[in-house]
């Protein structure tokens, strides 16, 4: 099986119907993808494909069509992206177990809503749980985000 993850091309010999989160994790070492509740309910194994948010606990491998983007390749250190900078600015995260996928769905959500309110950001995050309750704080790294991508 191919897979492009964060750019690079890889080949591994798994079963098509295993998760693409086992396959990120255990196969490529690529560790930013979190495994919270399995069922695609908590969000924390969100990764992009082609851009959009994907839960990637219940994705089967054999179905991913177009290439993978996970938190270890939305930025680089040099060059992070808006929301990274965002989080790291406002300390959203407490504990930090959630802070990946939560990131990489507000990226994906502000590449579709260049100027979003505060009730369309508490719709797009609200399938993203935060055990700590940074809401407030991850609401407002959002905001900024979206702001210092000219929307807002």
């Amino acid at each position: 099986m191919r897979l492009t993850v964060n750019g690079q091309p890889h080949e591994f010999d798994v079963e098509p119907e295993m998760p693409l989160l086992w396959v990120l994790r255990d196969e490529l070492g690529v560790t930013g993808p979190k495994f919270g509740c399995g069922m695609a309910l908590c969000g924390a194994c969100t990764v992009h494909i082609d851009g959009k948010a994907v839960r990637s606990c219940q994705m089967p491998v054999g179905s991913v069509k177009g290439a993978v983007k996970t938190i270890e390749g939305l930025g680089t250190p040099e060059a992070l992206h808006a929301v990274q900078r965002a989080w790291i600015e406002l300390q959203v995260a407490q504990c930090g177990y959630c802070q990946s996928g939560q990131i990489m769905t507000a990226a994906a959500f502000l590449a579709q809503h260049r100027h979003p309110t505060d009730e369309q950001i508490d719709m797009a995050m609200t399938a993203n749980l935060c055990r700590c309750g940074t809401y407030p704080r991850i609401r407002a790294a959002v905001r900024r985000a979206a702001d210092s991508l000219g929307g807002r």
